[in-house]
């Protein structure tokens, strides 16, 4: 579940920055590009997308980061991994000698 969530939320920064980047600034930025006059979507309509676009991205990165902070494997686990390494441990240094 961890994995699946980690795998989410790199997909999701990388959507966000694409969308970030296609924005119209104020220098004029990817979005001027797509003014054209033979577009379906307008710029102002364009424009209205890709804001709503980044602020779901942006929240269901929140979101996901929230979940995936509560299914983070536990350190108790890690403790006991660490218990089994320390009793394999001296068993593979009497093998070896």
């Amino acid at each position: 579940m961890y994995t699946f969530l980690t795998v989410l939320i790199i997909v999701i920064c990388i959507l966000l920055i694409l969308i970030v980047l296609v924005q119209n600034s104020k220098g004029g930025g990817l979005a001027s590009n797509f003014g054209q006059g033979n577009q379906i979507m307008g710029v102002k309509k364009t424009a209205d997308f890709l804001e709503k676009a980044t602020w779901v991205l942006a929240s269901s990165l929140l979101v996901i980061c929230l979940i995936a902070s509560m299914t983070v494997p536990r350190k108790q686990k890690a403790a006991e991994e660490k218990k089994q390494a320390a009793t394999e441990l001296p068993a593979s240094k009497e093998k070896q000698k």
